[in-house]
């Protein structure tokens, strides 16, 4: 019974994302463009879920590993013969080396987990307030690289001549591989001592685990998830250092928050239900209709709503629209 509540919690989350992409094949090729950017937005969200939902420590620097990504699967994907037009100055091994799409998303899983990792080695030690300043610490750290720094990508220009291989099917598939990683990471023994200290460390500390080393493991883990959805997203979109800073941060902690942190199930509910309503108010935005009505909101009324969103959902519901609890079908 243990084995098939667990396997429920996994069902759950991939049943959604399925049925999402099946919706995006019914509706024409420009809605369907949401539908593709829904289903890497939720990739992004579980993968801030591993870390901050397990350990229960904000990180305001993850996006820093999905611009790391991007930069890796963007850099890497582009023909040989248009980076010199694109990216004069970048190192000699990047100007002469391209590699596939899934080549690609791989390097930039490994590339983002290596540097979680690196970067968890000292901040891992941290918790409360200080572990959230020095996490955005690394996000201005890392835009600031990749803005200026020319040799690694193409600094204050967009990127360009990436090849947009990320369709609803890739998006999906891409989105059902990171909640299983997530899944599988969570039920494993290094995900139920991490919640065993984000519930009470001092006594986690007492039977003799070590909350530095599981929460380093978790970072690495969340980051090489976070690298792999940039990978997704820069196939999608055409990126740069500002789409990959502040505003994503924001959007995608809201995301996990509405949701309800401390689940998968909350992480993917909360992707699916934030990225429509952005979605549409984005499309508002420049006009629409809703029940006859013409609707043009002004710019900046995603941020307002989405916001108000997550504070009243913080003040009315602090466990998320999930209530921060796993999805089950039947009782344990």
């Amino acid at each position: 019974m243990r084995r098939a509540v667990g396997l429920q919690q996994l069902l759950g989350p991939v049943t959604l994302v399925v049925v999402a992409a099946l919706l995006g094949t019914l509706v024409s090729a420009s809605t369907q463009s949401y539908f593709t950017d829904t289903l890497v937005n939720v990739a992004m969200v579980v993968a801030l879920y591993v870390f901050i939902g397990n350990s229960g420590v904000l990180s305001f620097g993850h996006i820093s590993f999905v611009a790391i990504g991007a930069w890796t699967a963007g850099v890497l994907s582009v023909p040989v013969s248009e980076k010199p037009a694109i990216m004069p100055d970048l190192f000699h091994f990047l100007r002469t080396t391209t590699t596939g799409n899934v080549p690609s998303l791989a390097l930039a899983a490994a590339v983002g987990g290596v540097c979680a990792l690196v970067v968890a080695l000292p901040l891992m030690r941290l918790s409360g307030l200080a572990a959230g300043i020095a996490t955005f610490g690394v996000l201005e750290i890392t835009h600031n690289v990749l803005q200026y720094e020319n040799r690694i990508g193409p600094g204050l220009n967009t990127f360009s001549s990436v090849p947009e291989t990320t369709d609803l099917r890739q998006a999906a598939i891409g989105a059902v591989l990171v909640i299983a990683v997530a899944w599988a990471y969570g039920r494993s023994r290094f995900g139920r001592l991490l919640r065993a200290s984000r519930e009470d460390s001092a006594a986690a500390r007492a039977v003799g685990v070590s909350v530095y080393r599981q929460r380093l493991i978790a970072f690495a883990v969340s980051g090489a998830l976070a690298g792999f959805a940039g990978g997704l997203e820069v196939h999608l979109l055409p990126v740069n250092t500002e789409s990959m800073y502040l505003d994503l941060t924001f959007i995608t902690l809201a995301m996990l928050v509405v949701g309800g942190a401390t689940s998968l199930w909350g992480a993917v509910v909360g992707a699916l239900a934030v990225s429509a309503l952005d979605s549409y108010l984005a499309v508002a935005e420049n006009g629409t209709s809703l029940f006859g009505w013409h609707v043009d909101f002004p710019s900046g009324t995603r941020e307002l709503v989405v916001g108000a969103l997550m504070a009243l959902v913080l003040i009315v519901r602090p466990g998320g629209l999930t209530g921060g609890r796993e999805f089950k079908l039947w009782p344990r």
